[in-house]
Formats: C-alpha cells, sequence, structure tokens
C-alpha cells in the first residue's frame, strides 16, 4: 500500500489517519521501513482469564488469533406493535437477535469466538416493529480454515433468514486480519527464561490484536503475557500486579539479552 492511500484510510469511526496523526503529534517525514529489526519481543497483559485461574506466571505467546470484523444491515419493515399480527412481522430486530444467537452455536463448534459489539435499531421507538437493524460482527479465531469457515456459514445463514424472516440483509467488511503463528525459537527462550528465574508458563494464543502481529510480517517476533487479575480488559477495573509486571519485564530483559548474544544491558 502506497503511503498516500495509508494517509487516507478512514477508520470505522470516521476519522482518517493522516489527519489523526498531524492531530496527535505523530505525522512524520521518515520514509516506512527505515527500520529493520532483527526480532520484536512484546510484553503485554493477558486481556483474559486463563493466568488468573491457573495461576500461570508467564505466559510464552505462540500464536494470535485471526480478526474479521463486518458490519451488517439487516432491512425488514417498520409497522405499529400492536395492531401487525406475528406471522406478518418483517422485524428486523428479531432477525438480528437470532444471528447473535446462531454466532454462539456456530463457535461452540469451531472453538473461536464471535460479538455481536455494536448494535442500532432503526426506528428505535417502543411501539413500532424495527424496520433496520445494523450491527457488527467480530469473529476469531487461531486457525484461518475453521475462520473462513465460519464466516461462510454465516453467509449461508444469512440468506436462509432472508427467505424465513421476510428481510434483506447486506454486509460490509470492516477488518481481515489472517492468524499469525509467532516464531517458535523465541517463544522456546521466553520459556527458558521463566524457568530460570522459577517462574511457572505456559504457552497461549492472543486472543487479541497486538503490535506483534504486525511485526510478525517483517521480523521473528513473540509475546510474552502476564496475569490480568479476573481476565478483566477493556476496563477501568483492569489490573496487573506489580509483582507480575516487574516478573515479565526481567523475562523480557533475559529473552533480549539472549537474543542479543547473551551481552551485557548497557544500562
Amino acid at each position: 500500500m502506497a503511503v498516500d492511500e495509508a494517509l487516507a484510510m478512514v477508520g470505522t469511526d470516521g476519522t482518517v489517519l493522516g489527519e489523526e496523526l498531524k492531530r496527535t503529534g505523530y505525522e512524520g517525514t521518515v520514509q516506512p521501513g527505515f527500520l529493520q529489526p532483527e526480532a520484536f519481543v512484546e510484553l503485554h497483559i493477558e486481556q483474559g482469564p486463563i493466568m488468573d485461574v491457573e495461576n500461570v506466571k508467564i505466559g510464552a505467546v505462540e500464536n494470535l488469533q485471526g480478526i474479521h470484523w463486518q458490519r451488517v444491515t439487516i432491512e425488514g419493515a417498520a409497522n405499529h406493535a400492536g395492531t401487525t399480527p406475528t406471522a406478518l412481522r418483517a422485524d428486523a430486530g428479531l432477525a438480528a437477535a437470532k444471528v447473535n444467537v446462531f454466532l454462539r452455536q456456530l463457535v461452540e463448534k469451531s472453538g473461536g469466538v464471535a460479538t455481536m459489539g455494536t448494535i442500532r435499531l432503526e426506528p428505535n421507538a417502543i411501539n413500532v416493529i424495527p424496520s433496520r437493524a445494523v450491527f457488527t460482527v467480530d469473529l476469531r479465531n487461531s486457525d484461518k480454515a475453521k475462520l473462513e469457515a465460519d464466516e461462510k456459514a454465516l453467509a449461508g445463514y444469512f440468506n436462509e433468514l432472508e427467505q424465513s424472516d421476510h428481510v434483506k440483509i447486506s454486509t460490509e467488511r470492516l477488518t481481515e486480519f489472517d492468524p499469525v503463528l509467532f516464531d517458535q525459537g523465541i517463544v522456546s527462550t521466553i520459556e527458558q527464561a521463566a524457568a530460570a528465574r522459577g517462574l511457572s508458563c505456559r504457552r497461549m494464543t492472543s486472543g487479541a490484536g497486538q503490535d506483534a502481529q504486525m511485526l510478525a510480517r517483517i521480523c521473528p517476533t513473540a509475546m510474552i503475557f502476564v496475569p490480568s487479575i479476573g481476565g478483566i480488559s477493556h476496563n477501568p477495573k483492569e489490573y496487573t500486579r506489580d509483582e507480575d509486571a516487574v516478573a515479565g519485564a526481567n523475562v523480557l530483559l533475559d529473552v533480549v539479552k539472549e537474543l542479543a548474544g547473551g551481552s551485557e544491558c548497557p544500562v
């Protein structure tokens, strides 16, 4: 992608990348790709409950889930909530609810996760059958084939729903990231560093998108997780204990030193 094309990209909230870089003071003149990293190791909170539940101190992250986002619009027919018989309705709100239930059933079989994170009903009146439902679907799986199969199954369900519920459904792709397999040599180095410090460790999948996801395209990459208390993230209650953060930082230091050839830290 050309730089000008990237700067003109519009986010899901309507903001333009180039304008936001300028607004926040991050607009620069250095050409992309000037830095060629030998490796990249990212320390991050888990953002999930597994480490806290299992009392694991270090997560050696070996892969990252693929992420597919789409915006779905269901068109029905607005009508009076009291005078329109159930069998004669084209209820966009009901159709959206059915999609949400279908998503849960879908990922229970595939082992992925699905979220209907936003939804808007129109005309949004208590006594009017919704004529339109606009919502987002977030599908994730660490297996690319399963992720694509889930998306195909969802598209098939949309076709069925159009016939059964007398609605029209359209979709818009928002984001598509394939699953990422991190460098197994670095993952093993993380495990060894944790063991050397007497810290419990397990291999993990990152369910969230991270910086390492992008750097993996250009250099060997892996991640280190530390516990999130209660598995809470994207919430003011998000918390990681100081001692866990320190343990993660020390493992990161050891891993980077090993990758640099065992040289001493200059600081």
